[in-house]
């Protein structure tokens, strides 16, 4: 006879029988079932603290380890997992590194199942503890969640004024980020308010620039913006969002010296500028809170940037921000 699991409502005459005292033989009799699949289940959902069968809690805890059981390994070879493994400690993405893998003939790999193969490191999918032998991968995850949690929301916040120019004035063509040359800027502080970095990033490649600022004076940040706009070609050079902080006060200088036109985003709207919160988010991948750029030389720095402008992006096709910018120019 062909085995079936125990339904919700078998587990409540279990129960219920249980409770009259009667024996997992007489129990088995009542339900059809073998003598040996009532002692099973008694005790497996029978805790010595709590000396009572719980039905619905039984159930549950069946339906989570039929979830659970089958092949530990979450993707299909060694050859893919170990791509996996080595792309996650690159600082990739599992949307990168599934999209990536198809391109490259690598094989055919979800993001979801990336992500499973993470968590399933973890006893109960990142309930409980490390696995004997396994890696805990999720470090190498954007979020670093121990476990896959939901979004929240932030909480509202005061709206004042821009100090330039806003980005409701601005071009309609920049929000589809059919051209290129229209950025969005920002600065990331170091520890104990000391200067940090100012960071750009051009909207339709992705195209991404971090540089050392001398202070927190607007003048340092236009001086920042005016080294890497010097360095471009003047269709790379059409318009620039930035926040309200008091680094971007200088407005109409920054205009005169980078040849861009400024457009400033309404207080507490970091989405109005989300493709530049999200590199910085991955800028502090390398450089968490709390780092003192004082101390990090150019050369890690450059380093960093490279390497940020070198990860292939679903966008683009799974071209990288730099060879994205290659094909813009036609070269």
């Amino acid at each position: 006879m062909q085995y079936k699991h125990l339904s919700i409502l078998e587990r409540e005459k279990i129960q219920e029988l249980f409770w009259l005292k009667k024996s997992a033989r007489y129990i088995a009799e009542e339900l059809n079932r073998s003598p040996a699949s009532i002692s099973r289940e008694l005790r497996r959902n029978f805790p010595k603290e709590f000396k009572r069968y719980t039905p619905r809690l039984a159930h549950e805890r069946a339906l989570f380890k039929r979830t659970c059981r089958g092949r530990a390994e979450r993707l299909k070879s060694q050859t893919i997992r170990s791509y996996v493994v080595s792309q996650l400690k690159a600082g990739w993405s599992p949307e990168q590194i599934s999209g990536t893998a198809r391109k490259e003939n690598i094989g055919h790999i979800s993001h979801e199942a990336i992500y499973q193969f993470v968590y399933a490191q973890i006893h109960r999918n990142g309930y409980g503890y490390l696995r004997p032998g396994h890696e805990d991968l999720r470090i190498y995850l954007r979020r670093k969640q121990k476990r896959r949690q939901k979004k929240g929301m932030r909480k509202s916040q005061r709206i004042f004024r821009p100090k330039g120019v806003p980005i409701d004035e601005r071009p309609p063509i920049v929000d589809t980020k059919s051209r290129i040359g229209d950025w969005e800027g920002d600065t990331v502080e170091s520890c104990n308010h000391k200067p940090g970095v100012n960071t750009l990033l051009e909207r339709k490649t992705g195209l991404f620039f971090v540089t050392r600022v001398a202070d927190k004076t607007s003048r340092a940040t236009v001086t920042a913006m005016e080294q890497r706009m010097n360095a471009l070609p003047s269709v790379m050079k059409q318009t620039i969002t930035l926040d309200n902080g008091p680094e971007n006060s200088d407005w109409q200088t920054m205009e005169e010296k980078t040849n861009l036109k400024v457009f400033f985003a309404h207080p507490y709207h970091s989405w109005e500028r989300g493709a530049n919160e999200n590199a910085n988010g991955l800028l502090r991948e390398y450089f968490p809170k709390g780092t003192d750029f004082t101390t990090i030389h150019d050369d890690e720095l450059a380093e960093v940037e490279y390497r940020l402008n070198s990860r292939p992006r679903k966008r683009l096709g799974w071209l990288s921000p730099l060879q994205a910018v290659s094909v813009a120019l036609g070269g």
